[in-house]
């Protein structure tokens, strides 16, 4: 099995997490103020990387600290302004939004890292976006200030995933992603102190979504992204993470009985079929 497949199916895998664990994040923030729980999410997070790989943190370098801090606000960034956008915008509005950073990222790559897709990752990239569209039905065409601050997280997620790319090769990848959740942590405890009322829950209903959000959809996903960047583009990745609804849905359907329509469907067999369309050698496109 090649090194870009193996990348493939780990980063498949985390989307997955990320799609199952929507539904878990949206009953939890009923509970705590959105900023606290990522707070708290990425700190059980932090702590559980740092106790892992404590040896390495003691040797960490300038360029390794600087380079995951400033991915680590990106990925902060992303977050702050998909929450703020959603108050004035609608969800499936800003799960479009948010899913540009499909055609985000290639032009990203393009520009910063002077890597231009091939010709079945621009395929698969038309295909996917039309799926998007397809999967977040009743967009509204009309543009405000929600769906501004939206595509700002598109950007700031397209950059989380570019800057990855250029340093995942370089450095340690276990301490980029813990350095980079260390900061999230920090500038979402910062924020929610700001402008929340922070509190420890003491609700047992909460404490699941925090543990199984800060272990699986933060630690292991983000190191795992981390890691396998190294052997794949950055608009692969993006690809990739287009699926994050589709998994979204799904989950939703077995966990909550919640039925996807047949554009949905649809949609997302058309997000599949990008994937695999960019997996192809460009000769084969090219025939």
């Amino acid at each position: 099995m090649s090194k870009q497949l193996k990348s493939d199916i780990v980063l498949i895998l985390v989307t997955m997490v990320w799609g199952s664990t929507f539904i878990i994040v949206k009953n939890a923030i009923q509970t705590l103020p959105v900023y606290n729980f990522l707070f708290m999410r990425f700190l059980l997070a932090f702590l559980l990387l740092a106790i892992i790989f404590h040896k390495k943190l003691k040797n960490i370098d300038n360029k390794t600290l600087a380079a995951a801090s400033i991915i680590g606000t990106m990925l902060f960034l992303g977050y702050a302004f998909q929450t703020m956008g959603l108050k004035y915008t609608t969800a499936s509005k800003s799960g479009f939004i948010t899913g540009f950073s499909v055609v985000l990222v290639p032009i990203l790559e393009a520009v910063l890292l002077k890597r231009k897709p091939s010709k079945p990752a621009i395929l698969g990239i038309l295909l996917a976006f039309i799926g998007l569209i397809l999967l977040t039905t009743n967009i509204d065409l009309s543009i405000n200030i929600g769906d501004f601050l939206t595509l700002l997280c598109a950007f700031a997620f397209g950059m989380q995933i570019v800057l990855i790319a250029k340093y995942a090769s370089t450095l340690d990848t276990y301490l980029l992603a813990t350095i980079q959740i260390g900061v999230v942590a920090v500038l979402s405890g910062i924020v929610s102190l700001i402008f929340e009322k922070p509190f420890i829950p003491t609700s047992l209903d909460v404490w699941p979504a925090i543990i199984i959000t800060g272990v699986f959809a933060t630690a292991f996903a983000y190191v795992a992204q981390n890691t396998m960047q190294a052997y794949t583009t950055a608009t692969h990745t993006a690809l990739i993470f287009a699926l994050e609804p589709v998994f979204a849905a799904i989950a939703a359907f077995l966990i909550a009985g919640e039925v996807m329509s047949f554009r949905a469907i649809i949609g997302g067999i058309f997000m599949f079929a990008g994937i695999v369309l960019s997996e192809l050698p460009e000769k084969e496109v090219s025939k």
